[in-house]
């Protein structure tokens, strides 16, 4: 069955850090966009579409609304949920005392549901419709996320960490077991309706070299399957992969060596990274998600986007939330932080640029720029509707625009969930806030 959604659409067919903003921008401010069978069957200006459909054909209509492809989130923790905005120290520190501590829950399936389920709430009321998402050591944490996932019809990535060291025993695998569950669980979800699995290292300091080149050996065994990791997030971090892997050149040597880069891998953060970290992730199309909250949150650094995306040597990078490192679901509130971490390196990072980040960016950074990301024929009908009166002061503030872009900007300063109308996962509307009613509704899980 068709139906179809109207109202002002964007959406990205380029990069704008690389090629003219008019090779890549389409936008159509009374246009129509029409869905069968999970995906984007037509879209274009509603003047022209309207005739072409049944007369009972049934149209959704948005005003004083922006449609837009659904976000992308290329790094998320979701057994971090219950532990977002949790006072600590820097990294190390905030992992010894709060992220071992929740993810040992996890072995409990009733409890990885529940975390999953509001997890996934979250996203969904953001306008987040895919994430490449951390699950625990505990196979359970993954079948639990992605039976939430399937549910809803959700392109999401996931993965059971792997780590066999530098960690409380109940969280710590072998080389041998992480590798036989991470086989068992790529034939038990990879390609699994809309699911892909993820090869999991929690990051170099917590596997043993056994582990790190089992790991490798899983992932080169299974192509098309993802691999994501940490990276370069914090100076004692980087200090402590030296001194573990002292027969390697750098931290993203390890990675290397231990055949653990290339398409589809996609490591977050990258904040101290070096023209050679650059060259190598560039050399073999391994990809960065730029994590501002979460870097701001722990006091670990400043990413270069600027560098990465504009650099001589440019890596695909898409925008992360870091739960709970990070302390949003909201792509817009990530974007909010994105745009002042780049002030304080000289580059003002546009609206446009921005969006792209979060969108065709980010589905650029997971090889999945074919299928989702973009508002296109052909594409996954993944979408976001954000609300242009959202709240009081943005309805008061959007009267004062005098264009799309700075529309943009004010959503991406001002907004969070509350900006988010509706969420569309393979043509299906899963969330809808309305906001005249003052009730919010969700899809069953």
């Amino acid at each position: 069955m068709k139906t179809a959604i109207r109202g002002q659409i964007l959406s990205f067919q380029g990069n704008p850090f690389t090629e003219p903003m008019e090779d890549c921008l389409y936008v159509e401010e009374d246009g129509l966009l029409v869905m069968e069978n999970g995906y984007i069957s037509e879209v274009g200006p509603a003047v022209d579409l309207l005739g072409t459909l049944a007369s009972d054909t049934p149209i959704e209509v948005y005003q004083d609304a922006l449609i837009c492809p659904g976000f992308i989130d290329c790094h998320v923790h979701y057994p971090q949920t219950e532990i977002i905005g949790a006072y600590g120290a820097q990294l190390i520190d905030w992992l010894n005392k709060y992220t071992f501590v929740a993810e040992q829950k996890f072995s409990d399936k009733a409890h990885a549901s529940q975390a999953a389920e509001i997890f996934l709430k979250e996203t969904l009321r953001a306008g987040t419709t895919t994430a490449s998402v951390f699950c625990t050591v505990d196979p359970t944490s993954v079948d639990a996320f992605f039976e939430k996932s399937e549910k809803l019809n959700m392109r999401n990535i996931a993965g059971k960490v792997l780590m066999d060291r530098n960690a409380p025993d109940g969280l710590l695998d072998s080389p041998q077991t992480g590798y036989d569950q991470t086989k068992d669980l790529i034939a038990k979800w990879h390609g699994r309706g809309r699911s892909l699995y993820s090869v999991t290292p929690r990051f170099a300091p917590t596997s043993s070299p056994e582990q790190m080149e089992m790991t490798g050996a899983v992932w080169q065994e299974h192509p098309g399957t993802y691999l994501q990791s940490h990276i370069s997030e914090n100076l004692g971090e980087i200090a402590w992969v030296a001194d573990l892997y002292p027969d390697r050149n750098s931290y993203a040597d390890v990675y290397r060596h231990y055949n653990q880069l290339g398409p589809r891998a996609i490591y977050g953060h990258g904040v101290h990274f070096s023209d050679d970290d650059f060259r190598l992730f560039s050399e073999t199309g391994t990809a960065l998600a730029h994590c501002p909250t979460s870097n701001l949150f722990l006091g670990s650094g400043l990413f270069s986007i600027e560098t990465a995306m504009m650099g001589p040597n440019k890596v695909r990078t898409g925008l992360a939330t870091d739960l709970g490192g990070g302390t949003n679901f909201s792509q817009l509130v990530s974007m909010n932080e994105a745009y002042k971490i780049a002030q304080l390196a000289g580059y003002a990072l546009s609206a446009y640029h921005a969006f792209y980040l979060a969108t065709r960016g980010a589905a650029n950074a997971l090889y999945l720029d074919d299928k989702i990301g973009s508002l296109a024929k052909g594409y996954e009908a993944d979408i976001a509707v954000l609300d242009l009166k959202a709240t009081p002061i943005i309805d008061y503030r959007l009267d004062y625009t005098q264009s799309l872009e700075e529309t943009l900007f004010v959503l991406m300063m001002m907004g969070d969930d509350r900006a988010n109308r509706a969420t569309y996962v393979a043509g299906e509307r899963v969330y809808f806030n309305d906001r005249e009613a003052g009730k919010e509704s969700f899809a069953e899980f």
